[in-house]
C-alpha cells in the first residue's frame, strides 16, 4: 500500500449535526475537542450553534463555536473557533431520546445544505452525525436517512453502503432492505457495481492492486447450487466480469469465513450481499472506531457506523471514536486528491 499525497492545504469538511435529540451534538463536542489538539482539516458544521455550546460540559476542551450567516464567511474564519452554519433551520428545545418531527426536519436540511455546499465545491467532503429515520419520515422529508437523501440530491442512481476500519472494508451490494427483497436484489448487475466501487476507494487510498473477495449469499456459497442458485446466476458472472476488466477479485466465498480471511490480511475488502451479512461481523470487531461510507456519490461522504442512541442521550457517556475516524478518513480521501472521487 502506498502513501497517499497531500495537497499543501488542509481541506474544508462540513460536518452535520444529525438529529440533535440523540447523540449527535455530544459526538461532535467530543470529536471537535480531540481534533483542536491534532487538526487534519478545517471544518464547518452545518447545525446549531448554541446546541453545540451546550455541549461544552462534556467536553471541555472544545474549540468555541460562532455561527455563521453564509458560507462565504467561511474566508474570514480565523481557525481559531468553529464555524456553524444553520442553513435558515434553527432547532426546536433539545430533548434527549426523543422522537421529534421539528428535529428531524432541521437534520434533513442541513444534510441538503452540506451536499448543495459539497456539489459547488465549497467544501471538499462531508461527514454525517446520526440521523433518525422515522423522525426525517415524519418531518414530511420523504427519504428515510442519509443515503437516498443524498442520492436525491444529487441525482446518483447508485450508491453503495460501506463500512471501513484500518483491518476490515466491506461493501454491501444493497442496504436497507426486508430479508425478501435483498434477496430479490443480488443481480449480476449489483454485484458488478459494487466490486467495480470497492475498487475504485482502494486504489483512491493506496492500493495499488486491490485484493477483493466476493461473499456467497447462501451457506457454504451455495454448493454449486445445492443451497441456492444465485451464486452461480448472478456472483459468479459478476466476478467473470470484474476479472475480465481488470480488477483482481474471487470468490463467491463462504459467507462464515471470508470476513474472518479479510481481517487476518488475505484479502483487501469483502463484497457482501446485504446489510447484515456485512454489518455483524464488522460492529462485532470495530463498533467503536468502524466508519460507514457512502460510494457513488459525486463527493466524499462518511459517516460513525451507529445510530443516534436514544437511549444514551444527554447522558455524557457516547463514545467518539468512530465520529472520529470518520472525520480522519473524509481528510485523508481529500487530502489525497485522486481524479474520481468514491
Amino acid at each position: 500500500m502506498s502513501e497517499p499525497t497531500t495537497n499543501a492545504s488542509n481541506p474544508i469538511l462540513g460536518i452535520t449535526m444529525g438529529d440533535c435529540n440523540g447523540v449527535g451534538p455530544e459526538l461532535l463536542a467530543k470529536a471537535l475537542a480531540r481534533l483542536a489538539a491534532c487538526p487534519t482539516c478545517s471544518l464547518v458544521v452545518f447545525g446549531s450553534a448554541p446546541v453545540l455550546t451546550s455541549m461544552r460540559d462534556m467536553a471541555p476542551g472544545m474549540p468555541p463555536c460562532h455561527a455563521i450567516a453564509s458560507l462565504d464567511a467561511l474566508a474570514d474564519c480565523d481557525g481559531d473557533s468553529i464555524p456553524v452554519y444553520d442553513a435558515g433551520c434553527a432547532p426546536p428545545p433539545v430533548r434527549p431520546g426523543v422522537l421529534d418531527a421539528a428535529m428531524g426536519r432541521c437534520a434533513a436540511q442541513w444534510i441538503e445544505a452540506a451536499a448543495d455546499a459539497a456539489l459547488a465545491g465549497q467544501i471538499h467532503g462531508m461527514v454525517t452525525c446520526p440521523v433518525n429515520k422515522e423522525g426525517m419520515l415524519l418531518s414530511g422529508c420523504p427519504h428515510a436517512g442519509h443515503t437516498p437523501l443524498l442520492a436525491a440530491v444529487t441525482g446518483t442512481h447508485a450508491c453503495h453502503m460501506s463500512l471501513f476500519s484500518e483491518r476490515m472494508r466491506i461493501v454491501h451490494i444493497t442496504a436497507h432492505l426486508s430479508m425478501a427483497d435483498a434477496v430479490n436484489a443480488v443481480t449480476k448487475e449489483r454485484v458488478f457495481s459494487a466490486i467495480k466501487a470497492g475498487a475504485a476507494v482502494l486504489r483512491r487510498i493506496g492500493f495499488d492492486a486491490p485484493r477483493i473477495a466476493v461473499a456467497g449469499l447462501n451457506p457454504h456459497a451455495g454448493e454449486a447450487g445445492v443451497f441456492g442458485t444465485e451464486e452461480t446466476e448472478a456472483i459468479v458472472p459478476a466476478i467473470a466480469d470484474a476479472t475480465e476488466a481488470g480488477i483482481h477479485c474471487a470468490g463467491p466465498f463462504s459467507p462464515d469465513t471470508v470476513f474472518q480471511r479479510m481481517y487476518a490480511g488475505e484479502f483487501d475488502l469483502v463484497v457482501a450481499m446485504y446489510h447484515d451479512q456485512g454489518h455483524i461481523p464488522f460492529k462485532l470487531i470495530v463498533m467503536d472506531d468502524g466508519v460507514h461510507v457512502t460510494l457513488g456519490l459525486p463527493f466524499i461522504r462518511t459517516s460513525p457506523d451507529h445510530g443516534t442512541a436514544y437511549d444514551i442521550a444527554g447522558r455524557g457517556t457516547a463514545r467518539e471514536g468512530s465520529l472520529c475516524a470518520a472525520i480522519a478518513l473524509a481528510a485523508l480521501w481529500a487530502r489525497h486528491g485522486a481524479e474520481d472521487t468514491p
